[in-house]
């Protein structure tokens, strides 16, 4: 029996790759990417500070006069009472206020750290190499939650001689790693008895179904209900113990997610265009040109006759061109998708602004099948 050629063996395994990947199920995610717990939260710390031991390169006094109120401040706390004339002179170089913000991780308990950012609030160059002193941080409600110390690490460098410089990042924010030490855990109700409440990511009817029945199909009927497009409550078991056991097995199942809605993002600012999957047009017929319009003026120099009693003088000439380039019309077929339209616009070289226009006025005449979204 002949032996096959290598090429066929290629072309073979090539067909079975696409046929396996055509017959793949739609792709899945846990419900842990899809939904959070709603009472289990990410809070919000900030504070005010500063940050001593910079070499020069701290606040100026004499423009923020607040880093130097706050030091003397924290060297009345600390039983060092400074004489009137040389407080009212002291101008610290090495000293920058800071405020210094953080994230509170749900369950978070007192002793655990957890990372700050430390940034400049007066006119510092330079926060590298500085260390921040104690400094509390407060939540929403005026609490002290945390205390902060450490040295702070600046992503960049930077260096200056005889009027010249060079910087590399921003040297006037930096972050410490496990720079503050929790001191009081936030109350929570999950602890408490009654149902868990699963809030979506993205709001979806049919996602939300899908995610309780992907529940009750696991637990039993009864345990999910979809309430609406965003909420989805669980019968959860009331100790605490088996309700967190019971919703990392929740939070693990899989989920096929709704297809998104067609939806065209424009950044008018920047240009940027993103369209979406599933964004079709109607049966619409698009003539886009550009006009232009240039101004140009030149001066030119009057010479009198040298007899004469002229004298010479600059007169401008200005020269005013309009020009209209040749528009390009497209045809695009009832339950055209997007690759044919982005084939099209290339194709026609549409700048990021044209395409803007073009979409909108898709929009306008009901041809663009999607949700268009300035930003």
């Amino acid at each position: 029996m002949p032996s096959l050629p290598l090429r066929f063996f290629l072309r073979l395994a090539s067909v079975l790759t696409l046929l396996v990947w055509a017959l793949a199920p739609a792709q899945a995610a846990a419900i842990r990417d899809l939904a959070s717990v709603q009472g289990v939260r990410v809070n919000q710390l900030v504070g005010y500070g500063l940050v001593v031991g910079l070499g020069g390169t701290g606040d100026q006094a004499t423009q923020v006069p607040y880093t130097t109120q706050s030091l003397l401040s924290m060297f009345q706390r600390l039983g060092i009472n400074l004489p009137p004339g040389v407080a009212s002179n002291l101008q610290p170089k090495d000293v920058a206020a800071v405020m210094i913000t953080a994230n509170l991780p749900p369950f978070s308990q007192p002793g655990q750290q957890i990372n700050i950012t430390v940034s400049a609030v007066g006119n510092a160059a330079s926060l590298a190499g500085g260390t921040l002193l104690m400094t509390p941080l407060k939540g929403a409600d005026g609490q002290t939650y945390a205390v902060a110390q450490g040295n702070v690490v600046v992503s960049g460098f930077g260096a200056s001689s005889g009027g010249n410089s060079t910087q590399v990042n921003f040297l006037t924010a930096g972050m410490i790693a496990n720079g503050a030490t929790v001191e009081r855990a936030v109350a929570s109700n999950f602890d408490q008895a009654g149902p868990i409440s699963l809030s979506l990511n993205t709001p979806s009817f049919g996602t939300a179904s899908r995610v309780a029945d992907r529940i009750n199909q696991q637990f039993g009927a009864g345990t999910a209900t979809a309430l609406n497009a965003g909420v989805i409550q669980v019968q959860a078991p009331l100790t605490a113990g088996a309700r967190t056991a019971f919703l990392g097995q929740v939070e693990a199942l899989d989920v096929t997610p709704e297809s998104p809605p067609a939806k065209v993002v424009i950044d008018a600012r920047s240009g940027t265009v993103v369209l979406g999957q599933n964004v079709t047009l109607g049966a619409c017929a698009v003539a886009h040109g550009n006009l232009s319009v240039t101004i140009s003026t030149q001066y030119e120099v009057s010479q009198p006759n040298p007899l004469g009693a002229g004298q010479t003088a600059v007169v401008p000439k200005t020269d005013v061109k309009a020009k209209a380039d040749k528009a390009n019309l497209l045809m695009f077929n009832p339950g055209v998708t997007l690759e044919a339209v982005v084939r099209a616009l290339n194709a026609v070289g549409a700048a990021p602004n044209d395409l803007i226009a073009i979409l909108q006025a898709m929009k306008a005449a009901g041809a663009l099948h999607a949700q268009l979204d300035v930003i």
